[in-house]
């Protein structure tokens, strides 16, 4: 389980396109940073407290940004052609852009093909490009009412803004027609067309022109040397993980990973695995499987409760499962989620440094009818060993919160009133119900992992590591990072109270911004 701190760069020196974009790489490339995802008029940097300082950072950063005049020290100077099909069926906002302007369809497909678009930040979905330079003339409101359903590869404006959607998504931007390049395979050797920094031209294709199909998800199963357990019956979400997928948030990527790390990292350590070995996470239910080879297993987590041919197990435990048998699992005391190791680790394919699956990202997916996981090595577990952790239980889970980015004394007040209770919650966040709390708009930003995020409506959801990378609402508060697995293992109708504490890994790099911040 990783320690992170986190940070805003707000400098405006980093402004510019270009100038983050050569910050951010440097800043990938510095030891203990775990990701960094800039935007607009921001860049957000996530660290490891143990091994760096924010301070450290900054000067990185800044340092970076200020080479960047230089075109060759510039890695993020590209420019990016994109063929686009337009009007039609591929573009069925063109007539009422043009009506709306007081253009022709003509006159508005030359603007926009004249105009040369920068790369800002990137998020909403994986390879999703927020670029500038719209020109003026073309600068049309969202949608009144978004779209259930945009095609893949849709190009589109809104207001300053320019995309082109890389799956098919809800939507609410303006569509002039379709690219007839994916911005995003994960099948692809390259597969990001796009990142910050990219200055990008649109160039009108000939008509009759058809765009690619939708991209394929990714397997990261694999094909199992050493097979242990098929699926009879899949669980409600099954899904293999690993600690995570680090440094892909300038893509769009979901950090991934067990929601929560402790358990994941004893269910490994029971079965004498790496700590970071993947695993199976289990929501609710669990599978059914067929045990296909003699294989010692782990169990962790509240959730579930093994039952091994009919009989129940013990969880927090080690246990020898053999050919023939049937595993299966019922509802446990509480929580959402439980983890399943096997000795010597589950096969599965890395991308990006990672085996989790991205559900968002097209990466892997949950466990299907007649799925099978093998073991990654021969395993040196034995049975019988067992550690549950202490844990309290109680009617209100507390839990910590620390000053977040647009921390104001009213939302603080609001989020520590009174107890919330849990409306709904999955790898993506977790909503709310209580006080109202202060919150609105913002312009778009990185989004800390467990942020308490609030929109103009009031009421609070905390972010989980399935989030979006970026952000466009208040975020009055982060979850400490040692609660954030508690959150994650809440069910519907639990109550939490939030307790509001200082922390030194986000403290005194939120102090040396806060008189610089802009204003907004």
């Amino acid at each position: 389980m990783r320690d992170h701190g986190w940070f805003y760069l707000r400098e405006p020196e980093l402004a510019d396109a270009a100038a983050a974009a050569a910050a951010t790489g440097t800043l990938l490339r510095t030891t203990g940073v775990t990701d960094v995802v800039p935007s607009y008029d921001t860049v957000f940097v996530e660290y490891d407290p143990a091994v760096t300082a924010p301070e450290r950072l900054r000067r990185l950063a800044l340092a970076a940004s200020g080479a960047a005049g230089d075109e060759a020290a510039e890695p993020g100077h590209r420019t990016v052609i994109i063929p686009t099909v337009y009007g039609g069926e591929h573009g069925s906002d063109l007539a009422e852009v043009a009506r709306v302007t007081g253009l022709n369809e003509a006159r508005v497909v030359a603007l926009h093909t004249a105009a040369e678009y920068r790369v800002a930040a990137m998020g909403f979905l994986p390879g999703f490009a927020f670029m500038t330079g719209v020109p003026e003339a073309l600068q049309v409101p969202r949608r009144a009412m978004p779209r259930s359903t945009v095609p893949a590869h849709s190009v589109a404006i809104a207001n300053h803004q320019a995309g082109v959607y890389p799956l098919t998504s809800p939507g609410g931007w303006n569509l002039l027609g379709r690219a007839l390049t994916a911005v995003y395979d994960p099948r692809r050797e390259r597969p990001f067309l796009l990142q910050p920094g990219d200055a990008v031209r649109f160039v009108a294709a000939a008509p009759g022109s058809r765009p690619p199909p939708s991209p394929e998800g990714l397997p990261l199963l694999a094909e199992p040397r050493l097979p242990a357990l098929k699926v009879l019956v899949p669980g409600l979400l099954d899904l293999v993980v690993d600690e995570g997928r680090f440094r892909v948030g300038r893509f769009g990527l979901a950090r991934s990973g067990p929601i929560d790390p402790r358990s994941a990292q004893l269910a490994n350590r029971l079965v004498a695995n790496p700590s970071g070995a993947p695993v199976l996470e289990l929501t609710l239910t669990g599978p059914v499987f067929e045990v296909l080879s003699d294989v010692v297993i782990a169990v962790t987590g509240d959730a579930v409760v093994p039952v091994l041919d009919g009989r129940r197990q013990s969880s927090w435990a080690s246990l020898r499962v053999r050919r023939g048998q049937e595993l299966s699992f019922e509802p446990g005391s509480r929580g959402t989620r439980a983890y399943l190791a096997l000795a010597g680790g589950i096969e599965s394919r890395m991308y990006l440094g990672s085996a989790s699956v991205d559900l968002r990202g097209l990466l892997g997916s949950s466990l299907a009818l007649g799925d099978v996981i093998g073991s990654a090595g021969d395993g040196t577990g034995h049975a019988g060993r067992s550690f549950r952790p202490y844990a309290r239980r109680e009617d209100v889970v507390p839990v910590r919160i620390v000053p977040g980015p647009q921390a104001s004394e009213p939302a603080l007040a609001a989020l520590t009133s009174a107890s919330f209770t849990v409306v709904t919650g999955d790898r993506t966040g977790v909503r709310l119900a209580g006080p109202e709390v202060p919150g609105g708009e913002v312009v778009s930003e990185g989004t800390p992992l467990g942020s308490v995020q609030v929109t103009s409506a009031g009421s609070p959801i905390i972010l989980l590591h399935d989030r979006g990378t970026l952000g466009g609402y208040h975020k009055p508060a982060v979850v400490h990072p040692a609660d954030l697995a508690a959150v994650g293992q809440l069910r519907p109708h639990q109550r939490l109270r939030f307790v509001l504490t200082e922390d030194v890994r986000t403290t005194a790099s939120r102090r040396s911004l806060r008189s610089r911040r802009p204003t907004r």
